[in-house]
């Protein structure tokens, strides 16, 4: 598992929690993954490879979408909460924000090209 130091304010550095955010979203079975909780949010593991096998035709095991789960919560792009012996996954979007707030879309009209 990855260390970070945490700054002052008590807050992971914005380098870290960026580059954990790209990392996550590079893969496409993370990025399915992604879709599925943005469309039907609070599935379990089983739940999640049901659909991912009926409706993007991944044939991936559960442990390999535990797996990409591991890394998507790693980056903070889901929240888990355990309920006997379930485990329901959450798309939380906030270290999205963070890019977008480091980066913010400008939507002027005197765009220059170089």
């Amino acid at each position: 598992m990855l260390q970070r130091t945490r700054q002052a304010s008590g807050h992971l550095p914005i380098v870290g929690v960026v580059s954990d955010v790209f990392k996550a979203l590079a893969d496409p079975t993370r990025r399915a993954v992604l879709d599925e909780l943005q469309e039907r949010n609070g599935q379990t593991l089983f739940e999640l490879c049901a659909r991912l096998t009926t409706k993007h035709g991944l044939a991936s095991s559960r442990q390999a979408i535990s797996q990409h789960l591991g890394v998507l919560e790693e980056a903070g792009l889901i929240t888990t909460r355990r309920e006997g012996r379930s485990k329901f996954h959450w798309l939380d979007t906030a270290p999205l924000r963070a890019i977008t707030d480091r980066w913010p879309v400008t939507h002027d009209d005197e765009r220059t090209t170089p």
